[in-house]
């Protein structure tokens, strides 16, 4: 019996949003990365202040990762793991300026906006699905990145 049945969602509605999951997810994994690299790379007088709190940050990107890849697996599908296949689907793009604290924060800032952006789309998508698991979960994210996006924005004076 597939997860759907038992779930209570149609095989289609998982289908539809276990792609658009698989969609965050690439968009998520090249966020950590970035967010990596900024945390290894930074240098000069902000190191003190963003080391830590890009630490923080992907630490949080991580776990969100992990639980999309389950949603995926929850909704009957497979998760995506290849680097290239992020990469083809991924909104956000590899960063190469990782050095620099205030460009850091601002492809930080850039990166939520594509994953809310996104997350905002499955809430649509899931509710007219009656997918409340999925649902959920993008809102408890929103909620959270909403209130980092403020103190990112703080941070660079905005």
């Amino acid at each position: 019996m597939k997860n759907a049945n038992i779930i209570g969602l149609k095989e289609s509605d998982c289908a539809t949003i276990s792609e658009k999951l698989n969609i965050l997810l690439a968009n998520y994994s090249v966020f950590y990365q970035n967010t990596r690299g900024s945390h290894w790379n930074i240098k000069g007088e902000q190191f003190f202040t963003l080391h830590p709190k890009f630490e923080e940050l992907y630490n949080s990107l991580v776990l969100k990762i992990d639980e999309i890849a389950e949603r995926i697996l929850t909704l009957g599908a497979t998760p995506a793991h290849n680097y290239s296949d992020y990469l083809t689907v991924s909104t956000i793009k590899e960063s190469k300026e990782v050095s620099d604290g205030n460009k850091s924060v601002e492809i930080i800032l850039n990166s939520f906006k594509v994953v809310i952006d996104l997350q905002r789309e499955l809430l649509d998508i899931t509710e007219k699905a009656g997918d409340e698991g999925t649902n959920s979960q993008m809102s408890d994210y929103i909620t959270e990145q909403e209130k980092e996006v403020w103190m990112y924005n703080s941070y660079l004076g905005k």
